[in-house]
């Protein structure tokens, strides 16, 4: 019975679905008092241990980016987040849903992400007031780093 329990929960799990895998290093960028907290704790389980914030000075496995309108310019933010993760690594860029204060349209997602050069994998809904967008690093961009 608990190895159905586990297929259920790893189906329903966002941190899981989202791609997070055990012993990974994962450094959250943007962090405030709106963000999921349930998001951040499943993440929290998955990978084994606590995310690391922005002061770590280490390359990461993957980055959970907050990312607000108010924020600045999200081409910006999502180059700067490229610098933190190891070759191969994702960004998962958190945006509030449609509605919410510091909403950002989708249009800019995909555009500050291409200019960025990166590519969205995956779009998901994380919780009641987050959107995720998998960013991941085109093969060809790689080796610039």
């Amino acid at each position: 019975m608990s190895a159905t329990a586990d297929h259920a929960e790893e189906r329903t799990s966002p941190a899981v679905r989202l791609g997070f895998q055990p012993e990974q290093v994962v450094q959250e960028i943007g962090f405030d008092d709106d963000v999921d907290q349930e998001l951040r704790e499943a993440i929290e389980e998955v990978i084994g241990g606590q995310l690391v914030d922005e002061e770590y000075d280490d390359v990461a496995d993957a980055v959970v980016l907050w990312f607000r309108d108010e924020d600045g310019d999200l081409t910006d933010a999502l180059v700067d987040a490229t610098t933190y993760i190891e070759e191969g690594g994702s960004i998962l860029l958190l945006t509030p849903k449609t509605g919410r204060d510091g909403y950002v349209e989708p249009s800019d997602i995909s555009e500050a992400a291409t200019t960025a050069g990166l590519s969205a994998s995956k779009s998901v809904s994380v919780g009641k007031d987050w959107s995720g967008s998998r960013l991941v690093t085109p093969k060809a961009a790689k080796s610039k780093k």
